[in-house]
């Protein structure tokens, strides 16, 4: 899958504390030789990396002095067996690693000080250069690809020192491998201070191993501010000097101006080493369009800087397969997953948008996507998280510019900055819509009924060539269950034959279609949840009229995407099941749930975000979305009672036949998915829901299934 996209190049592990844990006497080379045989027989040249955040196997350590050349000799067992690799990172980011193991205890050994941090520093960059020996004994032509974090750090006029000694630290490893860290070096008498001996230092000096290629690791976090003024900042960003204690930022969370960005900072490298330069991460883990647009900026940035004669060789998307708990350092393993270029919560590994953005690069084009409409987090109002912005004079602006209303957008028909069309202003799914593609900075129109309504093709037609979006996302609709047994000709009107006149308008211009199904759409006869593939069967007018529509839909439009869901609770609207309940048992009220109806309850602001997802991937077809974890109306209400500190004592579990409903309900409707796990656990749901809600005492509600 790598070597269809047109990499050419990867980075790529064969960890030493994984590969001989115990020694070279049994290690365990199966893996790398598969992998790295693949590899080779595709034509895709590795980069190798043996240390990556880690330090080692256990009977070593990154202040050991059993470190450096026990990876010299782990490094040149893999030259050996590996000849024909010719590219090497033996420790990837040291001096990263030894701010967050030796200086701020996150990683192992978990030390606190000055001393710890020099010690990892100069061990794992004299391992990189016993490494390095090591290997050019085999292969005289290896290279040195060395990956460090390029950050920047700012301050306040008082602060400045620090911010000084930061942006000189920053070159530190780069420096100690080129021979560069003399007694005329900034750090020279600096780490002599802390502990490490001058012979230490002098080691560089004698064994220079300056790197082939210069990797430079960017993220929006590396750069940094620095302010005194502590009670403008929650006390977790506190840190300090033995001089002043301080708030350490990210920098476009504060700075008026923002982030001084990749073109400045490669540049300052280029100008500092004059040698080949490579961005070796490259990664934001955020939304799909926020992931296309960071490395866009980045990979702009290289181009600029090469054509004014910088030797910048490559950008980095960074990492191919996502990421596991890097929201916490990887300090908690919460399985919290971010997805990269591939989407690893499906059956095999399912190509995102960035997949096919880099497929174009790759095969040197240039690309473009509709998630290049709008800025990035990083470039909006929104990143001024404290409520201020710091001017480059040092005063605090607290009269922060407002984005205007996404929605007031209209598209320039000269230009490709085409918005998403979003039907049912009115309705609970269309607003959430237009709320989260505010926050995503995507662009768009929200229409009412008045505007557009979908029953008529003359509107339909009107609003597409106005508008001319790059996608419609279809939220109207009949949504009364109930009511619909009595008004099945208007249920089918607007559920059925409205969605396959947008589908068919949407396939003359070329437009992409998302719209909704539901769990209703079958008979309840399963005892599993329900598959994307499983056959239809509804038992009500209204599941009916949703399957009529996924019918008609794909057969107008093949690449349409259509998303069953089911039981929507939200933080936006008093209607849904779960606000009712909580509010009515606060108030001690009975509040009637049925006992029997096994549903897959889903929040709102999931099903929003990962739909968007899936439309900028490009996906079709039906796809199954709600939280995972089916059960009851009334256990429903009991958990979300029960997470939220509330009596349920007042909950009444009642058989859905004694509820009067005029619909029939299939007995069991929960939703799973052939095609990927995408949504998070109902608990999780639920306890982000408690966060964005007051929950207000009510009379009693409706009895609901």
């Amino acid at each position: 899958m790598f070597a269809q996209i047109g990499f050419k190049t990867l980075r790529y592990p064969v960890l030493w504390e994984r590969t001989a844990p115990d020694g070279l006497r049994t290690a365990r080379w199966e893996w790398a030789d598969e992998r790295l045989g693949r590899l080779r027989d595709l034509g895709i040249r590795p980069i190798v990396g043996l240390v990556h955040h880690g330090s080692g196997p256990r009977h070593t350590s990154l202040v050991s002095p059993t470190f450096g050349p026990g990876l010299a000799e782990f490094a040149g067992a893999v030259a050996e067996r590996y000849p024909w690799v010719e590219d090497y990172t033996p420790v990837n980011e040291p001096l990263t690693t030894a701010r967050f193991s030796g200086l701020y205890g996150y990683w192992y050994p978990h030390s606190r000080d000055g001393w710890s941090w020099a010690k990892a520093l100069l061990e794992q960059c004299r391992g990189v250069s016993l490494a390095m020996r090591a290997i050019r004994q085999v292969n005289p032509a290896a290279r040195l690809v060395q990956t460090e974090d390029m950050g920047k750090t700012f301050a306040t006029p008082l602060l400045s020192y620090q911010a000084d000694f930061e942006n000189e630290r920053r070159w530190l490893s780069f420096d100690l491998l080129c021979g560069r860290v003399n007694p005329a070096h900034r750090m020279w008498g600096y780490l002599l201070y802390l502990g490490i001996g001058q012979g230490e230092l002098e080691w560089f000096l004698e064994n220079p191993c300056p790197p082939d290629i210069f990797g430079l690791n960017y993220y929006l976090t590396s750069e940094r501010y620095l302010d005194e003024r502590l009670e403008v900042y929650p006390s977790q960003t506190r840190g300090g000097n033995s001089r002043h204690t301080y708030a350490d930022v990210e920098a476009v969370r504060v700075r008026a101006s923002g982030l001084d960005g990749p073109k400045v900072l490669l540049r300052e490298a280029w100008e500092r080493y004059a040698q080949p330069i490579a961005v070796t991460e490259a990664h934001n883990g955020c939304t799909r369009e926020e992931q296309i647009r960071w490395f866009n900026q980045v990979w702009e940035a290289a181009l600029t800087l090469r054509a004014e004669g910088a030797d910048i060789r490559a950008v980095t998307a960074w990492s191919l397969l996502g990421a596991y708990d890097w929201d916490s350092l990887v300090q908690r393993a919460e399985g919290h997953y971010e997805p990269g270029v591939f989407d690893l919560r499906a059956t095999e590994p399912r190509p995102t948008a960035m997949s096919k953005w880099l497929e174009q690069l790759a095969h040197g084009q240039r690309p473009s996507h509709p998630a290049l409409n709008g800025a990035g987090w990083w470039e909006r109002p929104r990143r001024l998280i404290y409520g201020f912005a710091v001017g480059d004079d040092d005063q605090r602006q607290t009269d922060l510019p407002q984005s205007l209303p996404m929605r007031r957008y209209r598209p320039n028909l000269t230009q490709t900055n085409q918005p998403l069309l979003i039907t049912g202003a009115g309705g609970t799914l269309g607003q959430a819509f237009a709320r989260i593609c505010e926050w995503r900075g995507l662009p768009y129109a929200l229409l009412s009924r008045a505007e557009l309504d979908i029953t008529n093709p003359l509107q339909i037609e009107t609003a597409l060539a106005e508008w001319q979006p790059w996608a419609v996302i279809n939220t109207a609709g009949y949504v009364r269950v109930d009511q619909a047994e009595d008004e099945a000709e208007r249920c089918f009107a607007e559920n059925a034959i409205g969605p396959a006149l947008l589908a068919t308008a949407c396939a003359r211009h070329s437009t992409k279609l998302l719209t909704f199904s539901s769990d209703l759409v079958f008979d309840g006869q399963n005892r599993e949840p329900y598959l994307e593939e499983e056959a239809v069967n509804p038992l009500n007018v209204y599941g009916r009229s949703k399957a009529q529509a996924e019918r008609e839909v794909l057969a107008a439009l093949p690449g349409s995407l259509i998303v069953r869901t089911s039981a929507f609770f939200g933080p936006w609207d008093e209607y849904n099941f779960v606000t009712q309940a909580l509010q009515t048992l606060a108030a001690g009220h009975d509040f009637h749930a049925a006992s029997d109806a096994l549903v897959s309850p889903t929040y709102v602001p999931d099903l929003v975000q990962t739909s968007l997802d899936l439309l900028l991937d490009d996906e079709s077809g039906l796809w199954h979305l709600a939280n995972p974890g089916g059960l009851s109306w009334a256990d429903l209400a009991r958990q979300a009672a029960h997470l939220a500190g509330i009596s349920s004592d007042s909950l009444v579990p009642v058989p859905t036949r004694e509820l009067s409903l005029r619909a029939v309900r299939p007995a069991y409707s929960v939703l799973g998915s052939a095609r990927a796990d995408l949504m998070p656990p109902l608990e999780n749901a639920l306890s982000r829901y408690l966060s964005n809600v007051t929950i207000k005492w009510r009379e009693p509600a409706l009895a609901w299934a």
